[in-house]
């Protein structure tokens, strides 16, 4: 069964970037995989878990966030209480994703729109 985490706040702490989940994270595995939802306005990071996938939802809120990561290349981190588990080939699978938005109408004018106006 798929599942879906919903990252509602982030914050930069001791040189990573941390998405506070609002579900536990335990027994979750990167899938090293950025998808989007343009319908919603949010990247998805891909996890695998015993049953499916999970899927990371970071909307539009959290992207001035994500911009800042581009620039200092900041570690990305999800963290449930007192789990953490780190997203790993975030960066890279962001920068490609955002290469390949970059006015691409197949996202849709206004995703487009919001992705190049953030980044």
């Amino acid at each position: 069964m798929n599942k879906k985490i919903t990252i509602k706040e982030a914050i930069i702490s001791k040189n990573k970037l941390l998405l506070l989940a609002d579900d536990s994270i335990s027994g979750l595995i990167p899938t090293e995989q950025i998808l989007v939802d343009s319908k919603h306005f949010s990247f998805v990071y891909l996890m695998e878990n015993p049953e499916g996938y999970t899927y990371i939802d970071i909307p539009e809120p959290i992207w001035p966030l994500l911009k800042r990561l581009l620039v200092e290349q900041t570690p990305v981190w999800i963290q449930f209480r007192d789990e953490e588990l780190e997203l790993s080939n975030f960066y890279e699978e962001l920068i490609d994703l955002l290469n390949n938005i970059k006015g691409n109408s197949n996202y849709g004018e206004e995703m487009v729109a919001k992705v190049e106006g953030i980044f």
